[in-house]
């Protein structure tokens, strides 16, 4: 299970989505939440799905990818619902559920299938960047957009190496609590019987090495870093300098033009 989480990986390719400036991809994220967050009505979400789609299919990503990166949070997203189904009052004609002081509206079930959907579309558009940029790509892409914020002295590089690090590790540290887990549990550890307090406790075992291996693995790279003669971003030079193609603007308008629908959706259309 542990092993199947995407966040933080990155898949080769060249593809569409891979060839774009990681600056646009990085904007084009910020401004999918942005649309998903502005469309209020189902209809709305016809141009989520087309703009989605069309993204998911030029990547080239396998949609298998995009599917274990939902598996970690469906909980949140099944609790998400039940929160929206029982929390969410409506009027009397609409009541479709009453025993007790338990009440389902109609209006609660729309809210929670919404939600629902908003979750699911917003970690699948997210996914992407990670899985079509490299960490290099992402840590000079947050550095450049950061980069106005130097003049106020915002460490901007700083910033974005300790981001697209601790992005890049997610993965890591992920497969390494599948090894210690499988690994105590060879010695007869439990982590599933008992109740939350036993459950608690038994992580123990399993939290203990993780935490003295990540700060091995920090230690390990901070010394890499220092032999390869790092000193943060002042002077430092580039293997491959960022620029805007002509598909990048045609990014920027897909996806402007998102926007545009999430505007008309939430303001214009009744």
């Amino acid at each position: 299970m542990l092993k199947e989480i995407t966040i933080g990986q990155y898949i080769p390719g060249d593809s569409f989505v891979h060839r774009l400036d990681p600056r646009t991809k990085i904007l084009s994220s910020i401004l999918f939440i942005v649309a998903l967050f502005l469309i209020n009505k189902y209809v709305g979400y016809i141009a989520v799905f087309a703009y989605l789609g069309t993204a998911i299919i030029s990547s080239r990503i396998k949609f298998k990818m995009l599917y274990n990166g939902l598996k970690p949070v469906f909980i949140l997203i099944l609790f998400t619902a039940a929160l929206n189904v029982f929390m969410t009052t409506g009027t009397e004609s609409s009541l479709l559920f009453h025993k007790g002081f338990i009440k389902i509206y109609k209006e609660g079930v729309n809210t929670a299938v919404f939600m629902s959907l908003r979750l699911v579309l917003l970690i699948l558009g997210t996914s992407l960047l990670t899985l079509t940029t490299s960490p290099i790509e992402l840590t000079d892409g947050i550095e450049s957009l950061l980069k106005p914020l130097k003049k106020i002295g915002v460490p901007a590089h700083e910033l974005a190496m300790m981001m697209t690090i601790a992005l890049r590790f997610i993965p890591t540290l992920m497969d390494e609590t599948d090894k210690i887990m499988k690994a105590q549990q060879a010695r007869g550890a439990d982590f599933e019987s008992g109740n939350i307090i036993q459950k608690a406790k038994n992580l123990i075992p399993l939290l203990v090495p993780l935490f003295i291996s990540s700060f091995r693995r920090a230690d390990e790279l901070a010394m890499a870093m220092e032999a390869r003669c790092y000193r943060g971003g002042k002077g430092r030079t580039r293997m491959k300098q960022l620029s805007y193609a002509a598909i990048d603007y045609v990014a920027f308008l897909l996806i402007l033009a998102l926007i545009a629908v999430g505007f008309y959706v939430r303001f214009a259309l009744k």
